[in-house]
């Protein structure tokens, strides 16, 4: 996750500046929340429980698939504006339970 934490910081520097988006602390998770709602629309449409406005099975899998990407972005540059290392906690939280040590 540390590896693609600025990666996706740089797209998302470029995206605000050529759109003039100020972004501040409440932009961030404001940003991972909109994105979690278009992932659950197209995870509705993907079981038939949403308006599928013409589009076929694969337009809406990858939808699916591009709304979740949008998700883990959003998470990771909101980590990264809070100073949240994702592998640690990773380790911390849930690997724990595998048994083995950190690190």
């Amino acid at each position: 996750m540390n590896e693609l934490a600025p990666l996706v910081a740089e797209v998302s520097d470029t995206y605000a500046s050529r759109n003039h988006i100020p972004r501040d602390d409440d932009w961030y998770l404001l940003k991972l929340q909109e994105e979690l709602g278009e992932l659950a629309a197209e995870y509705l449409k993907s079981t038939g429980r949403g308006r599928l406005k013409g589009a076929d099975p694969a337009t809406i899998r990858t939808a699916l698939e591009d709304e979740a990407a949008d998700v883990l972005a959003m998470l990771l540059l909101f980590a990264r504006n809070n100073g949240i290392d994702l592998d640690a906690a990773l380790e911390r939280k849930w690997f724990k339970y595998l048994g083995r040590s950190a690190g």
